[in-house]
């Protein structure tokens, strides 16, 4: 049996159904991970790590290419300065190193904020903890999974 990446596990103690997916090459774009998917990169979930005060830490949830407007964040996590987390605070907190990223499974308990742009795609793939191997499920369910999550409105081209 293959090894299961940690967010599949993390799903599966959760009862939450997924399929993992294994990408073939290595992936250098998000246009290829997304074709590689069979899907459109608007399905494609990024779990990007913000540090809005030393030890503090918030996970947001974004589709596709759409980034993170700064303003929107800091104002929703009130905070006047807010950066990105680095690679050694990514693989600290969460447990997966960068651009492996996922909700499910992280090693220490972080606010997530969802944003509603990952809940207008039925099915959306999303991190899970590996390089080149993805979780692909149902939107609703990723909100399922999650719990009370916020949902916000952080894109930078959101109305």
């Amino acid at each position: 049996m293959e090894n299961k990446p940690p967010a599949s596990i993390a799903l599966d103690q959760l009862g939450i159904p997924h399929r993992v997916f294994h990408h073939e090459t290595p992936v250098t774009s998000f246009e290829q991970a997304a074709s590689d998917r069979n899907q459109r990169p608007e399905q494609i979930v990024r779990s990007i790590l913000f540090q809005v005060r030393p030890g503090e830490f918030v996970m947001v949830l974004m589709a596709g290419r759409d980034q993170v407007d700064w303003k929107k964040l800091r104002q929703l996590v009130k905070r006047s300065r807010v950066r990105m987390a680095t690679e050694e605070e990514v693989l600290e907190v969460t447990g997966y190193r960068t651009g492996t990223v996922s909700p499910f499974g992280v090693k220490n308990q972080v606010r997530v904020l969802l944003d509603a742009s990952v809940l207008w795609e039925e099915e959306i793939s999303i991190g899970s903890g590996v390089r080149n191997t993805a979780i692909i499920m149902k939107s609703g369910d990723v909100r399922r999974a999650l719990g009370e999550v916020e949902i916000v409105e952080l894109g930078e081209n959101a109305a």
